[in-house]
């Protein structure tokens, strides 16, 4: 029963995932939450446990049904939201970043307990202890990023001045999953020679810090950019009321000489009606015309 546990232990870390993924666009969702939790929630423990037992009878890695499943939840998570593909799927490769970047660091967990217990260094999943703290480390982290993604994530999100950033924001995930995945030794032995353990930690944890500092700057300078396209909307707005304003003069000005114009043909047409004068009128009228 323990052994079991262990392949589907490496995915219930796609419910937290998830749940991170959801914390800045809650006020997206095309659907309520209680009703969205309802059905999404049976159903990723449900992949799990399935896809979990079918590593384990066939005695094959979790990875070899992580990325396809990936690939249909990030489809049911932009299904789900009323946002783009571009900002929905950058949201949620950002989150798989951060999760290779504790995958990698349980490796080297794994690694360690691995070698304590002697176990053989063929093994293909992480062991239960090592799984147990993956899940741990995903949800301290969703714990840690819960108030950033409900407050400036979202506000980022809701700004739509800065829309064509979500077209680039999705290479640093990449960037960073691919570098994990490189580091994933071909043979586990490899992590026990020398003191490549003591480096694969070392190198997990920078990895992950840099992500984070990476996105800290990323969204300090999304909302610096965001205010200074607001600055610019907002000019825009004043130079076209100066327009505006400048054109309403005119046109009242307009408006004032054409009354005086008026008047003063009204006050000689009334000074020649009292002379009596029709054709002084007539000749007046001729000229006016």
């Amino acid at each position: 029963m323990n052994t079991i546990l262990r392949p589907v232990l490496e995915l219930t870390v796609m419910i937290s995932g998830l749940f991170l993924a959801y914390l800045p666009v809650q006020t997206y969702l095309k659907q309520p939450p209680g009703r969205l939790a309802a059905w999404l929630a049976p159903l990723l423990a449900g992949i799990c446990l399935l896809e979990g037992g079918f590593c384990y009878f066939l005695n094959i890695p979790t990875s070899s049904v992580l990325f396809p499943t990936l690939l249909v939840l990030m489809l049911i998570y932009h299904k789900s939201l009323t946002i783009s593909i571009w900002k929905s799927g950058s949201i949620f490769l950002a989150v798989c970043a951060v999760f290779a970047c504790v995958n990698s660091l349980s490796r080297a967990v794994n690694a360690i307990v691995a070698e304590r217990l002697g176990l053989p260094e063929t093994e293909i999943w992480f062991h239960t202890s090592a799984g147990i703290f993956y899940n741990v480390i995903c949800l301290l982290f969703v714990a840690a990023a819960w108030y950033p993604a409900s407050h400036a994530a979202r506000t980022m999100i809701d700004d739509e001045n800065l829309a064509q950033t979500w077209y680039v924001f999705w290479i640093l995930p990449l960037i960073f999953i691919g570098l994990n995945l490189f580091m994933i030794p071909k043979y586990e032995g490899t992590l026990y020679t020398g003191r490549i353990l003591q480096g694969y930690i070392v190198i997990s944890l920078v990895l992950l810090i840099i992500l984070m500092l990476f996105y800290t700057m990323f969204l300090m300078m999304a909302n610096s950019l965001n205010k200074n396209a607001r600055l610019q909307q907002e000019n825009h707005f004043l130079s076209l009321q100066q327009a505006r304003y400048e054109n309403l003069c005119s046109a009242i000005e307009e408006a004032r000489q054409a009354r005086h114009d008026i008047r003063h043909h009204f006050l000689q047409l009334s000074s020649l009606a009292e002379k009596g004068d029709l054709e002084k009128i007539k000749e007046y009228l001729s000229n006016a015309n």
